[in-house]
């Protein structure tokens, strides 16, 4: 297993290399090194270490569209205590669930869910939803429009 980077480690030279990559995640090594005015194996080895140290990954992310997938749903379930890691880990087992947190707040479970339409919403809520044992309660918001959809944040 590796072994993380401590925060310290992580210098202006791997936030920059992480900024340029979350704009552009094809950069090539060289053209980051390039716009950093470093060398092309500063770039690998630190972006190599920031990968072994769990704190990058490097993925291809389709949108939910290319699966076929238009109607995205916020859900909150309220669970009995016992039952909440079954749920939970039931839950995340599901190919439309592509979040799921445990809350403490108004609803036990917060799922962040896609499906190809409407009716597929409602199958998921009375087929796999409705029988599951513990859930008490389910409130489902479809989401109409989606402003932003960003995996940049700020790197400390």
């Amino acid at each position: 297993m590796a072994t993380p980077l401590h925060k310290a480690t992580i210098d202006d030279t791997d936030r920059e290399i992480l900024r340029l990559l979350q704009v552009d995640g094809r950069m090539s090594n060289t053209e980051v090194a390039r716009r950093l005015g470093v060398t092309e194996t500063t770039v690998r080895k630190r972006l190599a270490a920031l990968i072994e140290s769990d704190l990058v990954e490097i993925v291809a992310v389709p949108t939910p569209r290319l699966a076929g997938l238009t109607v995205s749903a916020i859900i909150g379930i309220s669970v009995q205590l016992r039952a909440l890691r079954e749920v939970a880990d039931a839950l995340t087992q599901r190919p439309e669930v592509r979040y799921c947190g445990l809350s403490a707040g108004r609803y036990d479970l917060i799922l962040e869910a896609f499906f190809a339409d409407q009716e597929h919403v409602v199958r998921f809520a009375t087929e796999v939803l409705g029988p599951m044992d513990g859930i008490t309660d389910v409130e489902t918001s479809l989401i109409l429009k989606i402003e932003k959809f960003s995996y940049e944040w700020e790197i400390p």
